[in-house]
C-alpha cells in the first residue's frame, strides 16, 4: 500500500480543539510544573527568536498556511526553527525547518539543493516578520538572513482538516512573487491586523536597504523553473540490521530458543516482514 500526501478538496481547517483527548489532569499539571523546577530544558530555551511567515506545500500550490517559527541559532552559518500553527500557548507543532547561509548551500550536492527554498522575497516583502521587534533592529538579523535557504518538513496538515499529524512530512516552499508562490492580500490583512503592523510599509523600508544572494541559486525554488513540486511516498522495503545476517536468518533463531546468550527473546519479525521508507518524486 502507498500513502501520499494528498490534498483534500473541500476541507475546514483543524483548531487545536478539534485535537482528540481529554482534558489535562491536576496529576498531568503537577508533574509538568515539578519537572519544570528541576530540569533545565537547556536545547529548548537556546529558541530565542519568533518569525511569523507563510508556507506553501510544495505538491499542492493553493494550500498556503501562515507558521510561526521558534529559532534557535546553532552558529552564523546553521539556524533550526521548530515551526507552530500559531502563537497561542496551545500552538500545535506541525514541522521542522532548517536554514542555511548562501556559503553553506553552495556546498550542498545538486539533488540535495532542489529541496530548498530561498528566503529574499518574503523577507524583502514584509512578508518574514519578528512580531513585537521595531523593523529597524529586525533588518539588522534580516539582511544576512535575506540571502539564506531553508528546508521546511511538515507534518500536520492542518489545513486539510487533520485532527492528528497524519501521513508522511510534506516538503514546504517559500512565497514567491509569482503565482501560485504569491500570498493572498486577505491572508497578509488579517495577519497584519492581529500584530498591528503593515506589510507594505516595511516592504517599502526593506527595498533598498535589504539584498538577495546574487545570483539566487537555480536549483532553489525548483518549481519556478521547472512547473513541479515534491511529494513523499511511503513505500514497504526489506528491513536492513546492518550487517550480512537476514533478517528471516535471526527470525528463525529466535523462535528456536531465541538469538545466541539469550533463552528467551521474543521473534523479531516474520520472515516476510518489510518497514517503510519514504521516496520522494516530483
Amino acid at each position: 500500500m502507498t500513502t501520499t500526501s494528498e490534498s483534500n478538496p473541500g476541507a475546514m481547517a483543524s483548531t487545536t480543539e478539534d485535537v482528540p483527548g481529554g482534558p489535562k489532569t491536576m496529576m498531568s499539571k503537577v508533574v509538568g510544573a515539578a519537572a519544570g523546577m528541576v530540569q533545565d530544558l537547556t536545547p529548548v530555551k537556546q529558541f530565542q527568536e519568533h518569525v511569523c511567515t507563510w508556507a506553501i506545500f510544495s505538491h499542492d500550490m493553493s494550500r498556503k498556511i501562515e507558521t510561526h517559527h521558534y529559532v534557535a541559532r546553532l552558529n552564523e552559518d546553521f539556524l533550526q526553527c521548530a515551526v507552530y500553527d500559531s502563537d497561542q500557548s496551545n500552538a500545535r507543532l506541525i514541522g521542522v525547518e532548517y536554514v542555511v547561509s548562501e556559503k553553506l548551500f553552495g556546498t550542498l550536492p545538486d539533488e540535495e539543493k532542489q529541496l530548498w527554498h530561498s528566503h529574499f522575497h518574503e523577507i524583502n516583502e514584509g512578508l518574514w516578520v519578528h512580531p513585537g521587534v521595531p523593523e529597524l533592529v529586525q533588518q539588522q538579523e534580516l539582511k544576512p538572513l535575506a540571502k539564506t535557504y531553508g528546508k521546511f518538513w511538515c507534518t500536520w496538515q492542518f489545513d486539510r482538516g487533520d485532527r492528528l499529524p497524519l501521513g508522511p512530512p510534506a516538503l514546504m516552499m517559500s512565497p514567491q512573487q509569482v503565482e501560485p508562490g504569491r500570498i493572498p492580500d486577505e491572508l497578509v490583512k488579517q495577519r497584519d491586523a492581529k500584530y498591528d503592523i503593515s506589510t507594505v510599509h516595511r516592504a517599502e523600508k526593506r527595498e533598498s536597504s535589504i539584498k538577495g544572494p546574487h545570483p539566487s541559486d537555480p536549483l532553489a525554488d525548483r518549481w519556478m523553473t521547472t512547473g513541479t513540486g515534491w511529494a513523499v511516498d511511503l513505500k514497504q522495503v526489506p528491513i536492513s540490521l546492518g550487517g550480512s545476517t537476514p533478517l528471516a536468518t535471526l527470525d528463525a533463531a529466535a523462535a528456536g530458543g531465541g538469538a545466541p546468550g539469550s533463552a528467551s527473546a521474543p521473534p523479531l519479525a516474520t520472515a516476510d516482514a518489510a518497514g517503510a521508507a519514504g521516496v520522494l518524486h516530483p
